[in-house]
């Protein structure tokens, strides 16, 4: 195995929703910098480079690397949870369970071949070789799942969720699937610990199936894309499928649907999509004032990769996530509406463009407030999602930055929220009673049963 050389929070990294974008000369300097850093560190502490940068201390120096770059504090992180693994863990210690409402994986299904090994072979071609999140990696499987999810993370809850279908039906994860996985969870003693979602394409007449996917699946929320459909590839969309939310031939009628069959959540990719129009956030507004009843969570905030964020101004309010802004503004939807804004991928991508990252969350939390954000990684395509989680833990807001643009601290209350309080109270979970379960655990000993349950039956429903 080739040895990484850069802390994977510096990687560069891709999912199949997007391409990654030109390297900063920032990140560039970060990765030299927590380079150097990390392998002097490692020799101090008696451990291989390697080894270092996948450690909680790595982190910690790939975020002082960040912060070096950036001429400011951006992460709150001190010299010595660099080098002592008790510092690390206290300056990435959690503050009530963590919530993460996307999630994903490939079941094995022969039919998917041919796209896994597509897949994979893009992302290693664009993944730097040492990047050691998908080494062994012969298809993103359960095993996979467990192990980035819950294994090497203190991640206390997940949302299952999946692309849209192809033009001929296949899907990476099938609504049936995703239901059984949240049954397999329950029988192997980790109740509670999954949720799942079901995908409906409403731009294909799946509308009046709604009640029907209620009774067969029992979702927590709908999944749609506006996107469209997925070619027969997997690789990009049908023209001529997309739709919107607010449109009266297919948005309107399936959120009132939604509404009817009893389960209000929609969770809407937005964004992350090569700046596609048919992705775009400002139908989000219209379709959430149409249907206050409907709660709304945006997932990727509108975030396009690469795609530079400052803050909100009228000149480039129809750019990024200040799409999303105006949508909702110009609705009159604020903070503690029923509109969210979810994480996934977009805090990845900002990890290491600090700056940019303090005006998303800055004008988020004017916009949403801080009871109206809502944590995701978009797992697995990371890796574990430890070091997105402790990065977000230890980041903040320049004090700078507050006093000239207005942004709200971000505050170990609004962290704790983001992380798990406010999923909690959009999927009506029971956040002590979770606590609960997580102490109670015998060390995830819930996880290898379900491993060898799936191997034994697969997903049956």
């Amino acid at each position: 195995m080739i040895e990484p050389a850069t802390t994977p929070l510096l990687a560069a990294r891709v999912t199949d929703e997007y391409r990654p974008p030109t390297r900063t000369p920032l990140q560039r300097r970060a990765a030299t910098r927590a380079e150097e850093r990390s392998r002097r560190a490692a020799e101090a502490v008696g451990t291989s480079p390697a080894r270092y940068r996948l450690s909680r201390r790595g982190t910690a120096a790939g975020l002082a690397a960040l912060n070096a770059e950036a001429g400011d504090t951006f992460f709150d992180v001190f010299p010595e949870a660099e080098l002592d693994e008790a510092a690390a863990a206290a300056a990435f210690a959690s503050d009530g369970p963590v919530i993460d409402v996307q999630t994903h994986w490939i079941a094995d299904q022969p039919a998917l071949g041919d796209f896994q090994r597509a897949v994979l072979k893009l992302y290693r071609h664009l993944a730097p070789d040492w990047w050691t999140g998908i080494d062994g990696i012969t298809a993103y499987t359960l095993a996979e799942y467990l192990r980035c999810v819950f294994v090497e993370s203190d991640t206390a809850l997940a949302i299952i969720s999946a692309p849209p279908s192809t033009r001929d039906g296949v899907m990476l994860l099938t609504n049936p699937e995703m239901a059984g996985m949240r049954e397999l969870f329950d029988r192997v003693g980790a109740s509670g610990r999954l949720l799942n979602h079901t995908v409906v394409h409403p731009n294909l007449g799946e509308t009046d199936r709604m009640a029907e996917l209620v009774a067969a699946h029992h979702p927590s929320a709908w999944k749609v894309y506006t996107l469209g459909t997925t070619r027969q590839d997997g690789i990009g969309f049908v023209p001529g499928s997309e739709w919107r939310l607010d449109d009266e031939e297919t948005g309107l009628p399936f959120l009132e649907q939604a509404r009817d069959v009893g389960v209000p959540l929609v969770c809407a990719h937005k964004g992350v999509s090569g700046l596609a129009a048919s992705s775009s956030p400002r139908d989000v507004g219209p379709a959430a004032k149409a249907f206050p009843d409907v709660d709304f969570l945006i997932y990727h905030s509108g975030y396009e990769p690469g795609e530079p964020e400052g803050p909100f101004m009228e000149a480039t309010a129809g750019e990024g996530i200040n799409r999303l802004v105006a949508s909702v503004r110009e609705e009159g939807i604020g903070p503690g509406g029923n509109v969210y804004a979810e994480l996934g991928t977009t805090w990845f991508c900002l990890i290491s463009r600090p700056l940019e990252a303090a005006h998303v969350l800055g004008k988020l939390l004017l916009t949403f407030g801080e009871d109206n954000i809502i944590w995701g990684t978009d797992a697995i395509w990371y890796g574990p999602t430890q070091p997105a989680t402790d990065a977000f833990r230890a980041f903040q807001i320049p004090d700078s930055l507050c006093e000239e643009f207005g942004y709200p601290k971000l505050t170990a209350e609004t962290k704790r929220k983001i992380l798990g309080a406010n999923a909690a109270r959009v999927y009506g979970i029971d956040l002590d009673a979770l606590a609960a379960a997580v102490a109670r655990d015998d060390g995830l000993g819930w996880a290898r049963a379900a491993q060898a349950e799936y191997d034994a039956r697969g997903l049956e429903h």
